[in-house]
């Protein structure tokens, strides 16, 4: 038996993803919630049906997903009943090839598209002009400041921004993470220091286990035999290395606090970031980046692939730990030929550079917002089939 569900399916930032309104899916007990434990499988069926998952081939064929991590994701929107906020929000990882949603971290991605389509499902509305509004993530229990502009009662498409990796230009929506620190753990730092190593399998590594807006742990290429510029489909044809990183971030979720063996670890987060110094680097569409306009090269490691640019908050964690003093992305940026490093930081990723800013109190040694500029556009708008 078919069902058919309103949906929207949403382009927000470099990730796709299908979105419903909260009252048109099955009311659970629990809400998904910082981790906390819940019957969740009646969205679950849903949102692994609607996407194509599981899917052993890996296409996601039968349903609306991707295939690959950022074009197999839901977000669920409602209006918020908590004082000063506008929308509720959960994000859900769908995994590809197995009949798994994982609802432990944030899409900052995908938190572009959240207005724009609570605009056009009329679940808030707002008068022509340019408006901040005060959403709240379950996920994480942080709040998200998303601003944009709203011509005739919608969210603006057409502007002159250009947002790597994704086609053409579009109207900016500024994404503003005040107090990202400990989305998912103890702080900002979860382990209390900037470097620690891990053993995997007898082999030390360096990192940086970093938690602003994501939780993140930052490596350096060389460390595990990559030169930190290789395109994301060598990276994920590198089995040793993939199964080498897969393993030291599930160690790096026993020290984050996020669980208590590897084997339990989290599929969404912590996520990998491997990073390197300022080279040219050959971008996907065949163009060269030159050294100078990135501070820091890095490939992110998102649910066992390397992603085609950044996730938004993992370049948001990236600018928080570029000015943490000691972490390896500082480090890096410092050896560079930038000399005076601001609130941003230029992220030379697969597709181009993406801009992320963090900002740094001194005197209390925390990151108290972070932000980056995305677009979206919905795509369409309907009913979406699910066969539960």
């Amino acid at each position: 038996m078919t069902d058919w569900i309103d949906a929207a399916f949403v382009r927000g930032g470099t990730s796709k993803g299908l979105y419903f309104r909260a009252d048109a899916l099955p009311e659970l007990d629990t809400v998904p919630a910082q981790g906390a434990a819940g019957d969740t499988s009646a969205w679950d069926a849903i949102f692994c049906s609607a996407l194509g998952s599981p899917d052993a081939f890996g296409r996601q064929l039968d349903g609306m997903g991707g295939g690959i991590s950022s074009l197999s994701k839901v977000m669920v929107v409602s209006t918020s009943t908590r004082s000063g906020v506008d929308l509720d929000y959960t994000f859900g990882q769908v995994d590809v090839a197995e009949a798994v949603v994982d609802y432990s971290g944030n899409c900052g991605n995908l938190s572009s598209g959240v207005v724009p389509f609570a605009l056009l499902a009329e679940i808030i509305s707002a008068d022509d002009g340019w408006h901040v509004f005060r959403l709240f993530n379950t996920n994480t229990g942080k709040l998200v400041d998303v601003s944009l502009s709203v011509v005739d009662g919608q969210a603006a498409v057409a502007g002159d921004f250009e947002l790597t990796g994704v086609s053409g230009t579009g109207a900016p929506i500024e994404l503003i993470y005040p107090d990202p620190a400990g989305s998912r753990t103890s702080g900002l730092l979860p382990t209390g220091v900037p470097i620690e190593s891990i053993d995997v399998d007898g082999r030390m590594f360096d990192v940086s286990m970093v938690d602003a807006a994501l939780p993140v742990v930052i490596v350096p290429a060389n460390a595990i035999d990559l030169n930190g510029d290789e395109t994301p489909e060598s990276i994920d044809a590198n089995a040793p290395t993939r199964l080498m990183i897969e393993e030291l971030r599930r160690k790096a979720a026993v020290r984050m606090g996020l669980c208590e063996t590897p084997e339990t670890a989290p599929q969404v987060v912590p996520k990998v970031a491997v990073v390197t110094s300022q080279k040219p680097t050959t971008l996907l569409d065949g163009t060269t980046l030159d050294a100078r306009d990135s501070d820091v090269v890095v490939r992110m490691i998102s649910m066992g692939q390397t992603h085609k640019a950044v996730p938004g908050t993992g370049a948001m964690c990236l600018a928080a730990a570029a000015q943490i003093p000691g972490t390896i992305v500082g480090s890096i940026i410092a050896r560079s030929e930038r000399s005076v490093l601001g609130p941003e930081v230029r992220l030379g990723t697969p597709s181009g550079v993406v801009t992320a800013s963090a900002v740094w109190d001194d005197k209390q040694k925390t990151v108290t917002a972070t932000s980056l500029f995305r677009t979206a556009r919905v795509l369409m708008v309907g009913k979406v089939a699910v066969t539960v």
